[in-house]
C-alpha cells in the first residue's frame, strides 16, 4: 500500500521519545484501560468466490433500518471488488451482493473510504483504480447498477482517489486524489449535480514543498461548508498535515493547521479528521507519540488560534490507527488500530471524555484466524451503542469478515 511502501521515509523522522512528555500527558489526561466486557461476534465471512467480496479495506456504513453496506477491493465476479449489504433478521445477518465492479470504465479497488448514502436508494464512493486511474460511482442500493461520475487520470484533475466521498446539505460531493492535479502531489475535489449529471473540478492542488502532499484520506466538512482533512505526508516537518479549505465564491483557500513533527505528537496522520457539534478535530497518527503506536489527538480553535491536544498514545511500532474516528451522540470517540494491540494485529477501541479527561476503553483486540486481523475501515456506531467494522484479512476463508461488537 502507499504507506507501507513509504516505511523508510517516515522512519527517518522519527525522533526519541522524551519522559517528560509522558508526565505531561498523564497529567493533563486521566486516561485507564477498562476491562473488555463487550460481545465481539463476527456477521459475515467473506469468501471470494462468485460474486462475493474479498479484503474489505473500507469500513461499513449503516443506515435508519440498522442495514450495513460496505465495499470490498477484491473479489466479487470479476475480481475487482463489489458493494454488499448486510440485513438483520433476528440474531441472523443475510448478504447481498450490490455491484462487483469490472476493472474497466466502471472502476476497480474500492480502498478505504466508506460508502456515503445519498438518500434512501443511493450509495456513492471511490475505487482506486478503473476508469483512467480510479472512479467516483453512484450505486443503487439493488442489486447490479452502477453510475460512473467521474473518471480521474485525464489532464490535471487528480488520481488514484482512495478515501471515499463526503456530501454536503445540497448533496454535493468532495474527497481527494493521493497523486495527480497540477503539482502530482493529489488534489482536493467537488462535485456538483445538475439534473442527472454530475460536474467534477478540482479545488485544491497540493503544491509539496511546506505544503501538504499526497492525501490518503477523505475530508470532512463543517457547518459552514469548510473542507478538512490530512496528509500522511508533507508539512514542514514532513510528517504530515492537518489542513483547511475556505471557499471564497468560486476561489478556495489552504491552511495549514498544523505540522506533525514525529515527537509525542506522532506523524503520518493517513486517517482524516471528524468534527464535532462545537467545530473541534478530531483524528489519529498511524505512527509515533510517546508509546510509538500512533496517537489520538484533538486540534480546537479557541481565540482564533488552533490549539492540539493529544488524547491517547498508543503502545506499539508503527501499527497505530489507518482511518477516520467515529463519534456517537454523547461525544464518545471509537476507532481502531492496524497493527497495535495485545496480539499485534489490530484493535478496537473506545474515548469517553469526563470531568478528569478521557477514559480509554479497550473494546476488542484482534486474534488472527476466524477472529480477524488488520482492520483497515472505519468503524460505524449505532444508537445502541453496537460497532460494527471488519478487518481485512482472517475469517473462516482468510478473505476477511465483518464484525459487530455489542456493548
Amino acid at each position: 500500500m502507499i504507506l507501507q511502501s513509504q516505511t523508510a521515509r517516515a522512519s527517518a523522522h522519527r525522533t526519541s521519545k522524551v519522559v517528560t512528555a509522558l508526565i505531561a500527558l498523564l497529567f493533563v489526561f486521566s486516561i485507564s484501560r477498562s476491562a473488555q466486557s463487550q460481545t465481539y461476534k463476527v456477521i459475515y465471512n467473506f469468501t471470494g468466490n462468485g460474486s462475493d467480496g474479498a479484503t474489505p479495506y473500507g469500513g461499513p456504513t449503516l443506515d435508519r433500518a440498522g442495514n450495513v453496506y460496505g465495499t470490498t477491493y477484491l473479489g466479487g465476479s470479476d475480481g475487482s471488488g463489489s458493494v454488499y449489504r448486510l440485513s438483520p433478521h433476528g440474531s441472523s445477518w443475510t448478504y447481498t451482493s450490490l455491484y462487483s465492479f469490472k476493472g474497466g470504465a466502471d472502476g476497480a479497488a474500492p480502498a478505504f473510504g466508506s460508502l456515503v448514502l445519498a438518500g434512501r436508494k443511493a450509495l456513492l464512493g471511490t475505487t482506486e483504480s478503473g476508469g483512467f486511474f480510479g472512479t467516483a460511482f453512484a450505486i443503487c442500493n439493488c442489486p447490479g447498477r452502477e453510475i460512473e461520475l467521474h473518471s480521474f487520470g485525464t489532464g490535471t484533475d487528480g488520481a488514484q482517489p482512495m478515501g471515499g466521498l463526503v456530501l454536503d446539505a445540497a448533496g454535493n460531493y468532495y474527497g481527494t486524489t493521493n497523486l495527480g492535479g497540477t503539482f502530482g502531489n493529489g488534489t482536493v475535489f467537488g462535485g456538483k449535480r445538475s439534473g442527472s449529471k454530475w460536474t467534477q473540478a478540482v479545488l485544491y492542488n497540493f503544491t509539496g514543498g511546506n505544503d501538504a502532499v499526497n492525501p490518503v484520506a477523505g475530508v470532512s466538512l463543517d457547518a459552514a461548508g469548510n473542507i478538512y482533512g490530512t496528509t500522511s505526508f508533507g508539512g514542514a516537518y514532513s510528517g504530515g498535515t492537518i489542513y483547511q479549505l475556505t471557499r471564497s465564491g468560486s476561489h478556495w483557500t489552504e491552511s495549514i493547521l498544523y505540522n506533525f513533527q514525529g515527537l509525542d505528537d506522532g506523524q503520518n496522520p493517513v486517517g482524516g479528521v471528524v468534527l464535532d457539534k462545537a467545530g473541534n478535530l478530531y483524528g489519529t497518527t498511524f505512527d509515533g507519540g510517546v508509546n510509538g503506536g500512533g496517537t489520538v489527538y484533538q486540534l480546537s480553535l479557541k481565540g482564533g488560534t488552533w490549539t492540539f491536544t493529544v488524547l491517547y498514545s498508543f503502545t506499539g511500532s508503527y501499527g497505530g490507527p489507518y482511518n477516520k474516528l467515529t463519534l456517537d451522540a454523547n461525544g464518545d470517540i471509537y476507532g481502531f488500530t492496524n497493527g497495535d494491540g495485545a496480539n499485534g494485529l489490530g484493535s478496537v477501541f473506545k474515548l469517553t471524555p469526563g470531568k478528569g479527561g478521557w477514559t480509554f476503553t479497550d473494546l476488542h483486540d484482534f486474534a488472527g484466524g476466524d477472529d480477524g486481523a488488520s482492520p483497515y475501515g472505519s468503524v460505524a456506531v449505532d444508537a445502541s451503542g453496537n460497532v460494527f467494522g471488519t478487518a481485512a484479512v482472517g475469517g473462516t476463508s482468510n478473505q476477511g469478515l465483518v464484525f459487530e461488537i455489542t456493548p
